[in-house]
Parts: structure tokens; sequence; C-alpha cells
């Protein structure tokens, strides 16, 4: 009776869970149609975000610093630049463009100025985030598609916030940003991570001894026989030396303030020209620009064809921008370079004596570059124009003659 209840209930089972072959064919049926239903929304969706890729219409969210305006409809019509937050996003590319800011540091900057996302709840960006930021080519006029047959990037139609020479400068400062892991970071090395060696490229790499900081080759290539450790004071020496040879006298100082201000008139005349010049090329684009659109609004042209030639005039004139912002740049340069190098040149010894080790590894990075070390000695040269400087300061009579060009 026990295996006859047993059955049965098998028996009940598997007639409650049987299905006929019409119910599956069905079943079938339904679900590849359900499917299709998805992949041709799926397509449909693909082909309208592929033409406005194509018009240079955005897909998505817009990044922060823009804000996308809608019509009654509550359809997107454009994106333009928050006026909130669009120049912080420049300040940030700027900071970072120098080489003297890390993500986070920008980071917390930000915070400091109100740099805030611009979603329903609002909070400041995250390292990662900026770090994002900073590699969006929409900034400076394109967009990214990361994959299908529209992989590559694009040109859109919206007002660029950032010009692309300095979006590039950004990527060469983050390509070019390897922060190598150390083990004595904390230590108070001035030359730590800063020389090479000269027999076998391997890092010199400090530590205490007795009191004493030691470098020593990790000899990592095992091309010495012998480890051999020099004490920081000896490694500094030579580097006193070059700091007292450009110190300059108050009548040298006078002498070359004097001639460069005769050259910086001529300078003057050339950077004032340069720019009259630009700025003439500029408005005559934006001029063409205004009488497009007077005839696109008479009808003489189509939108499209007003929509190629804006694009081409705007390419113009960002490159024109572009010229404008290095010619104006290198001349701030050259007021701040040749302050700077007076006053080092002035008190470089005297500085770097009385600095703390964070400040004299600053000023050996401003001044030095490709330290070795050959046995017991270290070799290094002197970054332009500190090399003139230390050269010139040996001359009687160092002063270029005058001649016309200036």
């Amino acid at each position: 009776m026990f295996l006859l209840r047993q059955f049965r209930f098998l028996f009940i089972r598997v007639d409650t869970i049987f299905v006929s072959a019409t119910e599956k064919f069905h079943f079938g049926i339904n679900l590849g149609l359900a499917k299709y239903y998805s992949d041709a929304i799926s397509d449909s969706v693909k082909r309208v975000n592929e033409q406005k890729v194509r018009k240079g219409e955005l897909t998505g969210k817009p990044p922060i610093g823009y804000i996308s305006v809608y019509d009654v409809n509550d359809k997107r019509i454009d994106v333009i630049p928050d006026p909130a937050r669009a120049h912080l996003v420049v300040k940030m590319f700027e900071m970072y463009a120098t080489g003297n800011y890390s993500i986070r540091q920008i980071r917390n900057e930000m915070e400091k100025l109100g740099l805030k996302s611009n979603t329903k709840n609002p909070k400041p960006s995250s390292a990662g985030k900026i770090y994002n930021d900073l590699k969006n080519p929409f900034y400076y006029g394109q967009r990214e598609i990361k994959k299908g047959a529209l992989k590559g990037l694009h040109d859109h139609k919206y007002q660029p916030i950032v010009l692309k020479a300095l979006f590039e400068k950004c990527q060469e400062v983050m390509a070019g940003y390897h922060k190598k892991p150390f083990k004595y970071a904390s230590k108070p090395f001035v030359l730590r991570g800063m020389i090479k060696c000269a027999d076998c490229g391997c890092t010199i790499t400090p530590e205490i001894q007795k009191e004493h900081n030691y470098y020593s080759c990790t000899n990592y290539r095992r091309m010495h026989g012998k480890r051999i450790y020099v004490r920081e004071e000896e490694l500094l020496s030579p580097i006193y030396e070059v700091l007292k040879n450009i110190q300059l006298s108050d009548e040298k100082i006078q002498e070359i303030t004097e001639d460069l201000k005769k050259s910086n008139q001529a300078k003057n005349e050339f950077h004032k020209q340069s720019l009259t010049t630009f700025r003439k090329e500029y408005d005559l684009y934006q001029k063409r620009i205004d009488n497009s659109f007077d005839l696109m609004a008479d009808g003489s042209i189509t939108t499209d064809m007003f929509n190629k030639k804006l694009k081409e005039y705007k390419e113009k004139q960002a490159e024109l921008e572009a010229e404008m912002a290095r010619y104006t740049n290198a001349d701030e340069n050259y007021y701040i370079t040749a302050n700077t190098v007076l006053n080092l040149a002035k008190r470089a010894y005297e500085i770097f004596k009385s600095s703390e080790v964070a400040e004299k590894r600053q000023l050996l990075n401003f001044l030095l570059q490709n330290l070795e070390l050959k046995g017991r000695k270290l070799m290094f040269t002197m970054k332009t124009p500190f090399d003139t400087v230390l050269s010139a300061n040996r001359c009687s009579n160092w002063l270029r003659g005058q001649d016309s060009n200036l």
C-alpha cells in the first residue's frame, strides 16, 4: 500500500506539470515575437542615436559645465554652457595643465569653489569623476563614441568652453604622470627619486645609516660588483657650487634689466601687431557667420548649408583663439620667467640653504635635469635659461651686442 501511494503521488505530479506540444509551440512563438519586438526597438534607438551623432547632437546627459534647454513640450532643443559651473570647469583644466596639482588637490579646490553635479541631489565631484572629465573631448568641441559603427571622435554643434590646446596640454600632463610608490617617501631625502645610475640606469635610492643619509644604486641589473654608498652631503656639494656660480651681482642684474627693457619694446610691438592681425581675421569670420545667417533667413541658402558654413567658420575661430591665447601666454611667461630667473640668480644659494626638504626638491627640479651618479660623482646639467646664466656669469662682458633685431 505504501508503494502504491508513492506511485499515485508521482503520477499526480507528472500530470500537473505536463505541457502539450501545442502549448510549447505557442509559447515558443510568443517568445520569438517578444525578442523580435525588443530587437526592433533597440535597432530604432540605435538609428536615432546615429542620426543625432551625425548631426552633432547629444544623445545623453550633458557633462558637468553644460545644461540642457527644453521647449514647452519638455523636449531638449539645445545644450549651453552652465553659467554657474562652466568657469569652474575651465579652471579645473587650467590647474591640471600646469602639472603642479594632483587630481585630489583639484577635487578639493573644486569642492571649496562649489562645483557640484547638475543632478536632482547635487554632490561634489569625486576624484575619479574629475579624472574622466579631464579626458572628455566634449569640452573642446568633440564627443567620443566608444563602440558601435560610429566608434571614434565626432564633432558636436554646441559651444566649446575649453580651448583644444588646453585640453591637449592636460592629456600630455596625464600621459607623463607616472607616480611610483616609494618606500621612503616620508623620509627627509633631498635627492630622493631624482638620480639615475650612469652605468646601468637604475634608480639611486636613499637610506639612513648611523643618522646620516646615504645614496646607492639598487644594482637591479647586477652590473656592479660592489654597492657604493655616497653621503647626501657629498652629492649636494657640486650643487652648492653651481648655486653659488649662478648668483648675479646687483650691477649685472641692473645691466640685464636695462637690456631687457630695450628688447621689450620691439617684442611688444611685434606682439601687438600679431594680436591685431589675429583679431581682424577672427572678426572677418564672425562677419561671414552673420552674413550666412542672413542668407538662411532670406531663404538664399538651406539650413544644412548654413550649418556646414557655421561649423567651418567656428573651427577657424577656435584656431585663431588658440593662437591668440598662445601669444598671450608666451607674453606672460616672458615676464614671469625673466623675474624668476633674476630673483633666483641673485639669491639661489641662500634660498636653497634656508628651505625645507620639500622646497629644496622643488627648487632642484626647477634648476637641474639629467642627474646621474657615476661612481661617487654626481653629474647633471642646468635647465634653460639657467645654463645660459651660469655660462654668461663667468664672462666679464656677457651682454650681447645690440643689432637691428632686438
